[in-house]
């Protein structure tokens, strides 16, 4: 495999893909500041950036796992329950680093469980991570609740950092957008100039091939899932800070936006094309989308349409790019 020609023909295929959604998201600005005075006016501004910031963390993982020919529909139970995880120890008197390490750990370390349950006992990614994603809701309960339920479902969480992290700001900026911009620029570097990063796409492009140049297939698995949960945790988290609160109900259906939000900025649910950059292109479609419904005043139920009808659009338009290529 020749890995310098291979790149460069991922990266100009990836490249064309950013480029239309990157045009219909202009457009769809452009739209807005004619539709709405108060489209682009600071506040609302930096109210879609925060909004972008839940979908926008958990696509950095998704869109890897996609890349390498897989998929994860567990990311919204594990923000929920990574977060869960973290204000029950909060609640028990662990300190703030502490708890905080553990929820991390424990999105990793249902990551690490997908990849097993799709390298090792050969479970179809779909199949593998949808029994997780109840398994995920279950255990939110079960952590909020207790055995005999005798905990209201939602814990309140005090703690200064996390607060800070979720709801803070630095200058006008909500600190959740700074903390995205960070891992989207390593990420996005990541992928582009390490040897583990270049086999992501190698094995979502032919596996086998992948396989036959000495790639360690379950090594790549086990990274882009381990990464994804870990992701999905932090975004808990930093949605705990921003809502004072853990809530079991935490990022229900939210695996639905992402996938959307990574196959809109130019990622192929065949594997092997996309790029961080793409997902943040389509994460920040969705947040103007949504945004647009608010300020438009347009009923709650139209949005929900418009959400489906854009995940049909893009699946079907992947399909096509497929078909054709």
């Amino acid at each position: 495999m020749n890995t310098e020609s291979f790149l460069k023909r991922i990266t100009g295929k990836t490249r064309a893909r950013e480029a239309g959604v990157l045009v219909a998201l202009i457009g769809m600005l452009i739209f807005m500041g004619f539709a709405s005075p108060f489209f682009f006016t600071s506040q609302n501004i930096f109210n879609v950036l925060r909004n972008t910031t839940t979908i926008g963390i958990i696509a950095i993982g998704v869109t890897m796992v996609i890349i390498s020919g897989g998929i994860d529909l567990s990311v919204g139970s594990v923000m929920a329950v990574s977060a869960m995880v973290m204000a029950r120890l909060f609640y028990h008197g662990f300190g703030t680093l502490p708890g905080m390490l553990m929820g991390l750990a424990f999105g990793a370390f249902i990551g690490v469980f997908n990849a097993v349950m799709v390298t090792k006992v050969k479970l179809p990614p779909f199949i593998a991570t949808l029994g997780t994603l109840s398994i995920g809701r279950g255990l939110t309960v079960l952590f909020a609740t207790g055995i005999r339920g005798a905990v209201a479902s939602n814990i309140t969480v005090t703690e200064p950092l996390v607060l800070f992290l979720g709801g803070g700001y630095l200058g006008p900026v909500p600190f959740p957008v700074i903390i995205m911009a960070l891992l989207y620029a390593f990420f996005g570097w990541f992928l582009r100039n390490t040897v583990l990063g270049r086999q992501v796409f190698a094995v979502g492009s032919n596996e086998e091939a992948a396989r036959l140049s000495g790639v360690n297939i379950d090594r790549v698995k086990l990274f882009t899932y381990t990464a994804t949960g870990m992701l999905a945790a932090l975004a808990g988290i930093l949605q705990t800070g921003l809502l004072s609160t853990a809530v079991t109900n935490a990022g229900q259906a939210l695996e639905l936006d992402v996938i959307a939000a990574v196959v809109i900025g130019g990622a192929s649910l065949a594997g092997g094309i996309g790029s961080v950059w793409g997902a943040l292109i389509g994460a920040s479609i969705m947040a103007v989308l949504r945004n647009s419904f608010v300020l438009l005043r347009l009923p709650g139920f139209a949005q929900t349409i418009s959400i489906g009808v854009v995940i049909i659009l893009a699946v079907a338009l992947d399909a096509r790019k497929n078909t054709n290529s």
